[in-house]
């Protein structure tokens, strides 16, 4: 019996996408709000005896939390021998310390969450940083996809004599084995936060005459360390630059924010289903998730 793929909304294209790869039957999670608040869900497609996928993307962590427990119970409950969460986009990974007395280390906790909550775990690029894998988090299998390939191939394909550039310390990380993959120089910036909407990036210390920036980082959401690096790169002299986020959350008003600073393009891949979406990891997400369902 092939398994059976539910999309929360916001996510059907890329369930589409997976379920032809995947081989598997389609289906919809319907999901609307009472007058006071409270959420109902419903499951559209046969879950006995099936392995259930639920494909949502955690772009509104909060709003989604019980609605993906719902979902996940209520196909238990419809006999499904299994549940996993390929989730694109993985919420609550930056909270990985507890910064100030009293805060909640979200990370571990949202981890817990979703451990209780579903069998396996499939996700793109998780913003790990203290926490060097997923296992630190979860007690289920949880694999983590990576964008390098799919985002290499695109600048190949779209940027002629790229540089890459990291706008903060932190981007290193992911900077450094897309450099390798893209076969281009890397350059990383200095970032210093005052606050989630005061960011200030230092000025490149290297040549970019002759060169196409390629300002790259796994999260755009305010999206104030990309601009201020679209600014520093352009004060320096540089090519307006092309853009990349392997997320792009855009909180507010981050990607008119992006453009009006300067950006040449922006791209991101299909996590976060929007309107920048250009690079497809559907093809790694569905190995992924096929190694999940074999094991």
């Amino acid at each position: 019996m092939s398994a059976l793929l539910l999309a929360f909304p916001g996510c059907v294209r890329l369930a589409e996408n997976l379920r032809d790869r995947l081989a598997a039957t389609g289906g919809r999670i319907a999901w609307r709000h009472f007058p006071d608040g409270e959420s109902l869900v419903a499951l559209d497609g046969a879950c006995d005896g099936r392995d259930v996928m639920v494909v949502a993307t955690l772009r509104d962590p909060d709003r989604l939390a019980l609605p993906l427990l719902f979902a996940a119970r209520t196909a238990r409950e419809l006999g499904a021998k299994s549940v996993g969460l390929v989730a694109p986009y993985l919420a609550y990974m930056r909270q990985d310390a507890r910064f100030a007395e009293g805060e909640s280390v979200s990370s571990i906790h949202f981890g817990a969450f979703l451990s209780w909550t579903f069998d396996w775990l499939v996700t793109v690029d998780p913003h790990l940083h203290r926490n060097r894998d997923l296992g630190a988090l979860f007690r289920i299998p949880a694999t983590a996809v990576s964008s390098t390939p799919a985002v290499a191939d695109w600048i190949k394909a779209h940027v002629a004599d790229p540089v890459l550039i990291g706008p903060d310390e932190e981007s290193a990380q992911w900077l450094e084995p897309l450099a390798k993959a893209a076969d281009a120089p890397l350059v990383v910036l200095a970032k210093m936060r005052r606050g989630d909407y005061d960011v200030r990036v230092g000025a490149p210390d290297a040549d970019l005459a002759g060169r196409s920036p390629v300002l790259f980082d796994d999260i755009v959401s305010t999206g104030r360390t990309m601009i201020d690096a679209v600014a520093r790169l352009r004060e320096a002299g540089a090519r307006p630059p092309v853009c990349i986020a392997v997320h792009g959350v855009f909180a507010g008003d981050a990607e008119r924010g992006l453009r009006a600073a300067g950006a040449a393009a922006i791209a991101t891949t299909n996590t976060i289903e929007h309107p920048t979406n250009s690079i497809d990891v559907a093809p790694a997400l569905a190995e992924a998730v096929a190694r999940q369902l074999r094991g």
